[in-house]
């Protein structure tokens, strides 16, 4: 009971950052969703598997420092992004975009069984069309 009690107290102590966190990813979100989702080439869910880019064999030191950027990025939009699921904001939506961000094996799988939910397919491609890009081609089936 004891740990109990001290967790409700940190969490009193603490619910204004949560807020504030939470009002924070939620304008991020917001701002930045749209501009994110039109950039996705409307044929990328369209393979049964996704081709691969072959990177140069000397891997930079600064191409290297920008793969660790772009996956921690990655993962604090995927924590955000569960954040939004009991927030305001579109945690399904940013979850999908930091599973796209990010390098990890069974990617392209993954991305194509959240992006075959109706709902998560009718929201980017609804933002896709606000920009004026055109509809994502839907995945194949299985």
């Amino acid at each position: 009971m004891d740990q109990m009690a001290e967790w409700i107290q940190y969490l009193s102590e603490h619910a204004g950052w949560v807020v504030a966190l939470s009002l924070l990813s939620f304008v991020a979100s917001i701002a930045s969703m749209p501009f994110i989702v039109a950039r996705i080439p409307e044929d990328y869910f369209s393979h049964h598997h996704r081709h691969r880019i072959t990177m140069a064999k000397g891997k930079t030191v600064v191409g290297l420092i920008a793969l660790v950027l772009k996956n921690l990025l990655g993962a604090f939009l995927l924590v955000v992004g569960i954040i939004m699921l009991f927030t305001p904001g579109q945690g399904s939506l940013t979850i999908l975009i930091a599973l796209m961000i990010m390098n990890y094996p069974g990617k392209y799988a993954l991305e194509r069984w959240i992006i075959q939910r109706p709902l998560i397919f009718r929201g980017v491609n609804a933002m896709r069309e606000k920009r004026g890009h055109p509809p994502l081609l839907p995945p194949p089936e299985a």
